[in-house]
């Protein structure tokens, strides 16, 4: 289709108070009905996006519309149009309310028209208010007129999104047990277990696994790597890495290449090299670690002291004993240790091993004497 511009007239709730969403942004697996439509305008070629509504809610609609869509003031949106569609010729697609891509008819809610004919009917009746000569109604969306209407097309744009991926080339093992928003996108021969909900602008490289359980938001997922029981919000993770299960990555976290990340491990504002182990209960936050590190278990990075956040920076190939605190702002160079059960302070040199824990003290026939003494007083 030789599209390059649409107009897209939207309702008139469109200037509803904040207390009400606009059926615009009312969501349908989790994307607003604006950003879903715009997006599939944009896969079609539409390069010049007018969007006509009401002035007072070009603010509330901006940031779910594409950057560079011209919104139009509804109340005088035909002198608007003709200044910007003068000399144009090609064709136009034409949007009347909120429709939903889903692959249907739709009903004259949307239609194909020629540039000067849309430019004649503006400039006649002084707001478009009228067919255009030669319209061409278009296939492929489904009008909406309230929040009812949208709630029951919620289970066809479902099972709509679940085939185009199937299409495509992806196992999804229970159609019924996942939830995928219509922004995602997913690589060939990756498998979706039941209970995967996949939000935003999500990317999924080929030959993954994601679930069973699994949730990810605004996530990129290289190739060949497996998410099981986990949540991401924002992060990258790297190829062939593993996440889980009961991982939480969040806002900010690279995760790199080959990267083990295990059960009850919280990654935040981090960025993890390639080949480290975070294998079981570890915090890393605002850190900057090499490639090839080993977390040992329940290893924290104390990144805050009540005031401001602090940064630890842990070398390549680096070897942190189980319960280590590390106290931020440090620094670990490479190759380094820590014994376990340290709370590192200070920076620790290349290759060194640093032990910061009190000496053992053994105190003789205590434990006997403590447990005649309680029995005395049973």
């Amino acid at each position: 289709m030789d599209c390059k511009t649409a107009i897209w007239f939207l309702p008139d709730d469109i200037a509803l108070t904040k207390e009400k969403k606009p059926l615009m942004l009312q969501e349908v697996l989790f994307c607003p009905v604006l950003s879903w439509t715009c997006a599939e305008l944009a896969n079609m070629g539409v390069g010049r996006l007018f969007i006509v509504a009401d002035i007072s809610a070009h603010e509330l609609m901006r940031p779910y519309a594409p950057r560079d869509a011209v919104f139009v003031d509804g109340a005088r949106h035909a002198d608007e149009l003709l200044a910007h569609l003068d000399g144009r010729d090609g064709d136009a697609i034409i949007l009347n309310g909120a429709v939903l891509p889903v692959g249907v008819f739709s009903g004259g809610a949307v239609y194909r028209a020629k540039l000067p004919a849309v430019r004649r009917v503006l400039k006649e009746h002084g707001a478009f208010a009228a067919f255009p000569e030669g319209a061409e109604i278009l296939k492929g969306f489904l009008p909406v007129g309230d929040e009812e209407e949208l709630r029951a097309a919620q289970p066809m744009c479902r099972q709509k999104i679940l085939q185009k991926h199937l299409d495509a080339g992806v196992t999804i093992l229970d159609t019924n047990n996942c939830y995928i928003d219509p922004r995602v996108k997913l690589g060939a021969g990756t498998t979706l277990l039941p209970g995967t909900i996949l939000r935003g602008n999500t990317v999924i490289g080929e030959g993954c696994t994601i679930g069973p359980n699994a949730m990810l938001t605004d996530c990129t997922v290289g190739d060949g790597s497996e998410v099981n029981a986990s949540q991401g919000t924002q992060a990258r993770i790297g190829s062939h890495t593993t996440v889980g299960p009961f991982a939480y990555l969040r806002p900010n976290s690279e995760i790199g290449d080959h990267v083990r990340v295990g059960d009850f491990v919280e990654i935040k504002n981090s960025v993890i090299g390639n080949g480290t182990k975070i294998s079981h209960l570890t915090y890393v936050g605002d850190s900057d670690v090499g490639e090839r590190v080993n977390f040992g278990c329940g290893t924290v990075t104390t990144n805050y002291d009540g005031f401001k956040k602090y940064r630890c920076t842990i070398g390549d190939d680096v070897f942190l004993g189980c319960n280590t605190n590390l106290v931020a702002p440090v620094t670990l160079g490479r190759g380094s240790y820590t014994a376990a059960g340290s709370t590192i302070t200070a920076d620790v040199p290349e290759d060194a091993l640093a032990v910061a824990r009190q000496k053992q003290v053994n105190k003789d026939g205590w434990a006997a004497k403590n447990r005649a003494l309680k029995g005395k007083k049973k």
